[in-house]
């Protein structure tokens, strides 16, 4: 339901369904009308501008990216957020992780490395049946980084159930320490419910979200504009929530 829900308000499902209302209402409340049609498809179009998307993620961002070389901080083990999947992809022989998960485990990956860490990954079954986003991350991390996972936690479905269901797994394995491995416009929520969760967290964000050139490309509309807004939307409405609910 919740799924259901957030499909219908956010973009662009959201916005053409306030367009559609307003066709709906045009014909016994015209202004009204077509002020639904004007917010619904104007906003659309201000999403696909690039300006709009990065300003969107860059007001999440709070926190620098870790040093690139050098020692990290000192910790007990990386914990790696999922954020989706492929459930179709035959070129692998099956579900894998999309491109969002591989960007966290390819820097995970770099990390582990670096601080010679334990890995935990976190997420859990997106569908009634399909494979646990943790399983997947597991197995691109064992078999295509090289990098040895020592728990891949299988329940979560939210941010605040990745730190939950974590802190269980690492409070046994007396970890308390950790460095958190997600994108930046991620990582406030993130590192606010693992602290809550009782453990103590330095983040490592990455994909740090950049201002677009001074040129008709920042406010020409692209599709991938529309995708990073949907995900600074998401991650407003989900900080917006947690807080609300704490």
């Amino acid at each position: 339901m919740a799924h259901l829900i957030e499909t219908l308000i956010m973009p662009p499902v959201g916005n053409l369904l306030l367009a559609l209302l307003g066709l709906v209402l045009i014909r016994g409340r015209r202004k009204l009308g077509r002020i639904c049609i004007l917010l619904g498809l104007g906003s659309l179009v201000l999403l696909t501008l690039p300006v709009v998307s990065a300003a969107l993620l860059i007001s999440l961002q709070t926190t620098e990216p870790l040093p690139a070389t050098g020692p990290l901080p000192s910790a007990d083990a990386i914990v790696i957020l999922g954020a989706d999947f492929r459930a179709i992809a035959p070129e692998m022989g099956g579900p894998t992780v999309s491109p969002l998960t591989l960007e966290r485990l390819r820097y995970g990956a770099r990390l582990a490395r670096r601080g010679e860490l334990p890995v935990l990954v976190s997420g859990g079954s997106l569908g009634p049946q399909e494979p646990p986003l943790a399983k997947l991350m597991r197995k691109t991390l064992q078999e295509e980084f090289n990098v040895e996972v020592s728990w891949a936690e299988k329940r979560s479905l939210s941010t605040r159930e990745n730190a939950r269901y974590s802190a269980e797994v690492l409070s046994k394995a007396e970890c308390t320490r950790i460095i958190l491995v997600t994108h930046a416009w991620h990582m406030p929520r993130a590192k606010r419910t693992f602290e809550q969760a009782g453990l103590e967290v330095i983040p490592a964000p990455m994909g740090t979200h950049t201002w677009p050139s001074r040129d008709l490309g920042a406010v020409t509309p692209f599709s991938r504009a529309l995708l990073e807004s949907t995900w600074g939307l998401h991650e407003w409405v989900g900080r917006i929530w947690y807080r609300l609910t704490e």
